[in-house]
Order: C-alpha cells, then sequence, then structure tokens
C-alpha cells in the first residue's frame, strides 16, 4: 500500500470520527460543527472569492517575509560559526530569541510601525532568521574537521573550501533549518494577522479571528483546516524534495 492511500485513509478515518461525534451531538454544534457545515463555509468562501484573496494576501506576506529572513540568517549564521566573537553574542542572543513565542513580536511591531504591512513582515522577518541563524552555525560546526583538512591537502584554500566543501557537508542541517525557520514564519504571520488588523489586505488569520469573534466555529474549524493543507503542501513541494535529494547524496535514502 502506497504511502499517499495510507493518508488518505487515516485522514478519511478521522473525518468519519468527526462526523460520528457531531451526530452523538455531545457538544453543541455550535461548538462542534459537522464536517458537512465546515464543508459548506468552504465552499462558499471559494465561490464568493473570500477564501482565495485572504490565501492570496497571506501567502504573499509569508513569502516576502520569509524571503527577507534567509537572506538574513543565512550569511548571519555562517559568519557567527566562523567568528568566535559572534559565537560568544550573536549566538547566544538568537538561542534566547528563538525561544521567545511569536506572539511577543506582535505587541512590539504594533507599537513600532503601527498597523501596517510594515508590523506583518517585521514580525514573520523575527519569526524566521533566529532560527535560521541557529541551524546554520551549528551545521557548519558540526562538521567532521577531518573534511576540512583533506580538502586542504589536495590544494583546496579559504572560499574554495567553503563553497565546496563546507556548505555541501552543512546541507541538511541548513535544509533543516529553513523547514523549522518556515514554520517559525507561518505562526509568527497568524499570529500577527489575528492581532493586527490592516484594511489594505485580509489575511487567513483575520478570517479565524472574525471567525472567533462571531461565534462561527464552521469558518474557525475550515480555516485551520486550509493552514493545515497550505502547511503541508509547502512542506511537500518546498522541503521534501531537497530532503530527498540530500538522503540519496548521502546514502540514507531508504528504498
Amino acid at each position: 500500500m502506497s504511502r499517499t492511500l495510507k493518508a488518505l485513509i487515516f485522514f478519511a478515518a478521522l473525518v468519519a470520527a468527526w462526523a460520528l461525534v457531531a451526530r452523538a451531538r455531545i457538544w453543541s454544534p455550535v461548538l462542534l460543527p459537522s464536517p458537512w457545515s465546515v464543508a459548506l463555509y468552504l465552499l462558499g468562501a471559494v465561490r464568493d472569492g473570500t477564501l482565495l484573496e485572504a490565501g492570496l494576501v497571506t501567502l504573499k506576506r509569508l513569502a516576502i517575509g520569509y524571503a527577507a529572513g534567509l537572506s538574513i540568517g543565512l550569511p548571519l549564521g555562517l559568519l557567527t560559526a566562523r567568528v568566535r566573537l559572534l559565537q560568544d553574542t550573536l549566538g547566544l542572543l538568537a538561542l534566547g530569541l528563538q525561544a521567545l513565542p511569536s506572539v511577543c513580536w506582535v505587541p512590539l511591531a504594533l507599537l513600532w510601525f503601527g498597523q501596517t504591512e510594515a508590523a506583518m513582515f517585521f514580525v514573520v522577518v523575527m519569526g524566521t532568521v533566529w532560527s535560521v541563524i541557529i541551524a546554520t552555525e551549528s551545521g557548519i560546526r558540526n562538521v567532521p574537521p577531518i573534511y576540512a583538512r583533506a580538502a586542504r591537502t589536495m590544494g583546496s584554500r579559504g572560499l574554495h573550501t567553503w563553497v565546496h566543501v563546507m556548505l555541501p557537508a552543512a546541507l541538511p542541517f541548513i535544509v533543516g533549518g529553513m523547514k523549522q525557520g518556515w514554520a517559525f514564519a507561518w505562526r509568527s504571520l497568524m499570529a500577527a494577522e489575528i492581532y493586527v488588523t490592516i484594511l489594505s489586505g485580509f489575511g487567513l488569520g483575520h478570517l479565524l479571528h472574525y471567525g472567533r469573534e462571531l461565534n462561527a466555529m464552521d469558518q474557525v474549524i475550515g480555516i485551520m483546516l486550509v493552514l493545515l493543507a497550505i502547511g503541508l503542501i509547502a512542506d511537500k513541494v518546498l522541503f521534501a524534495p531537497w530532503e530527498r535529494l540530500l538522503r540519496r547524496r548521502w546514502g540514507t535514502d531508504s528504498k
């Protein structure tokens, strides 16, 4: 049985269990709507364009902030791994800030930037950059020293060693950090959209917030399912191909 078929059977069983619990009326339908009610909401949101528009707004914010976080975090991670002073200062700061809950950046962003797109951008970047710095630094520092010594024996020096030896050896850690940075950026953006209202664009977090305000549990659960689907698709499209390539490269891919 293929992995896709196993996953489909698993999720179908979850939906069936959800439908049975909703039908048993253990909780009020206001608190636990049926899968059919949630599907009707999603269908209506797709037809009137609300879901597509909100999804595009959210994904645009996420892509811009995540790209900026990577462009900052990767070079800083490389420098932190190479410079001892940065390890003892920036590395320690990154370790502490990574543990900071994403929602903590929202009040700071509101005070600094107000209810603007800049506030959203700031929160997403802060959710991305620290985990990328830590993963990149850890990846470089965990490369066996014998690799660099062997490269120097064969005439490699300076930038050539970094580009052709250190970075490829650290790539599994770096990709893992990029994946973790994506997850933190996604959570940060949802926290920002729930608490920050921007008239220039309503994202999925805003729909989630308005569903809570209106006690529309079908909307809340529907948007949560959309967020879950986007996360799974992003993992399969953006990171799974890299992970498969690296497993084949290092001979760890199970057949």
